[in-house]
């Protein structure tokens, strides 16, 4: 079984992905442009499919176009706690 593939083998993964993404649009959603919520879209579906590159990509993207949504992500407690998961995986 390759990594990526052991990786996918938590099926409650997606439902947290896609809870903590939530509460994260839910308390910050009015503030993000139509480019914010598409890198967020982007790092939804990255996390989602537990691909750290893209979620890496993504960060750095954040990091740099967008301050605030970088400092809130890694700030917000769901998402902070889904960061350091991904790290586990080979950040």
């Amino acid at each position: 079984m390759d990594e990526k593939r052991s990786k996918g083998s938590d099926p409650g993964h997606e439902s947290r992905v896609r809870e903590a993404f939530d509460a994260f649009a839910s308390q910050h959603g009015a503030r993000l442009d139509a480019e914010g919520r598409g890198l967020l879209d982007q790092l939804r579906e990255a996390a989602s499919r537990r691909d750290p590159d893209r979620v890496r990509e993504h960060l750095a993207e954040a990091k740099q176009r967008h301050g605030w949504l970088y400092r809130e992500l890694a700030e917000h407690p769901a998402l902070a706690t889904l960061l350091d998961e991904l790290a586990l995986w080979g950040f």
